[in-house]
């Protein structure tokens, strides 16, 4: 099941800042990456490659903040 997003226009807003708001509420809720996600399928070797690939960027992004404290 899904629903449809959207936002409600205020009286006195122009359309390009409700679809700013939109665009934002988007991103923040995660549409479009699960969207973009799911666009085509992609085998389990691949998901694991993918998800160890950006455990490891997190890793020594975080490691290089934690030594940039020090």
């Amino acid at each position: 099941m899904f629903t449809l997003t959207g936002v409600y226009v205020k009286d006195d807003e122009s359309f390009e800042k409700a679809l700013r708001r939109f665009n934002k509420f988007c991103e923040k809720t995660g549409i479009l990456t699960d969207i973009k996600k799911n666009q085509y399928f992609e085998k389990p070797s691949d998901a694991r490659k993918r998800k160890l690939a950006a455990a490891k960027r997190k890793a020594r992004r975080n490691r290089m903040l934690f030594e940039r404290n020090i």
